[in-house]
């Protein structure tokens, strides 16, 4: 029996499977309203059987966007477009999740292909926030959030998130991971606070915390939520597993059910031994000593690794992004790899390899004239 595509409850959710889809910036959408592009691009997955997509970043008011690009869910135009993609993923026996975020320090970009990096006023850009004044490497100098604001950005994912219940998404996560603006606040090497969201370890995971109870208390009582995290910071006197795992405690406790377990991205040129699953021990580390669901990501593209990832308890689900924009039906070529038969959609069943054989031909019901 395969693990990896063993089905998966969380509150009143079943997850067909355990291979995700993990969120990917896609910087296309035009002031913040996701298109024909993301339905393409989302609706691939879902035809591909994965158990559970979740879209991209997605800004709960405008300046919380990474680039001017990229989608928001900051009003109700937001919502109806979003819900022509949920409501197609639902088509397809497929779980669809929302990934709200703010960028902080790291927003009022250009997407990646542009002449430069930074938005311009012009471009649409931006004056950036943070927990305290210090810049990313490369970045214009935030400005810090007052106390006031801070309370203002935890009522806006609470809105965000309504928003995201009445688009349809089966799954709530809020982004806190790469150095965005909920890792801003609880590493200790970018929260330089006097105030009740600095200083102790505790203040540091405050706005989070507070976050995650305001998100959870919006949601249905059946509907997952999730937080993505980075474990580690990788620089002496950063955030490390420890302290990540004292955080998952803490979330566990206010109605969070998965740590999406990632790494990295609050410091510039942090030294990183990138590998095959080179964060899979810390979704291991968390999941164990914090008694909460995890999800690995990071440099998982073989079949086998992947179930061996949740035969051996290491996570729950496993969560893909380059391996799914190589071949967006990876789910169903890795079941066949595996031995496993799973349901296909009627249209893409002629591709199946395992236990089939298919006919190129087509018997006309009224006719007798076969056609390839």
């Amino acid at each position: 029996m395969s693990k990896l595509f063993s089905p998966f409850k969380i509150r009143g959710t079943t997850f067909k499977n355990r291979v995700w889809v993990s969120p990917m910036c896609q910087y296309s959408a035009i002031n913040g309203l996701v298109g024909d592009w993301h339905l393409v691009h989302l609706g691939s997955f879902a035809t591909g059987g994965a158990g559970l997509i979740l879209a991209e970043a997605t800004g709960i008011v405008p300046d919380a966007r990474i680039s001017i690009s990229c989608p928001g869910i900051w009003n109700d135009q937001h919502v109806i477009a979003w819900k022509k993609i949920t409501d197609f993923v639902h088509s397809q026996d497929t779980l669809v999740g929302i990934q709200l975020a703010h960028s902080g320090r790291k927003g009022s970009t250009m997407p990646p292909w542009s002449e430069y990096s930074i938005a311009k006023i012009d471009d649409g850009g931006w004056k950036t926030v943070s927990s305290s004044e210090e810049p990313f490497e490369g970045f214009p100098q935030p400005r810090e959030l007052s106390t006031e604001d801070v309370r203002e950005v935890i009522l806006d994912f609470e809105s965000a998130a309504k928003r995201a219940v009445a688009a349809g998404f089966d799954v709530i996560e809020i982004h806190a991971a790469h150095g965005y603006l909920l890792h801003q606040f609880y590493s200790p090497l970018t929260n330089f606070r006097k105030d009740e969201f600095g200083g102790t370890f505790e203040n540091r995971i405050r706005l989070l915390v507070e976050i995650s109870k305001s998100v959870r208390s919006v949601m249905p009582s059946s509907m997952p939520l999730f937080i993505r995290i980075s474990a580690t910071d990788y620089t002496e006197g950063g955030w490390d597993i420890k302290q990540s795992i004292e955080l998952a405690k803490h979330l566990k406790n206010v109605g969070v059910d998965l740590i999406d377990v990632s790494s990295g991205g609050n410091v510039a040129n942090a030294s990183i031994a990138v590998s095959p699953g080179y964060q899979v021990d810390f979704s291991s580390e968390i999941r164990k000593n914090a008694d909460i669901a995890t999800s690995s990501v990071g440099l998982i593209t073989d079949p086998v690794q992947a179930e061996e990832i949740i035969s051996f308890g290491k996570s729950d689900a496993v969560m893909m992004a380059r391996s799914f924009i190589r071949n967006p039906r990876w789910a169903l070529n890795a079941a066949e790899q595996l031995g496993v038969e799973i349901k296909w959609p009627n249209q893409l069943d002629r591709g199946r390899t395992l236990n089939k054989t298919y006919s190129p031909f087509l018997v006309l019901k009224d006719s007798s004239t076969l056609k390839r």
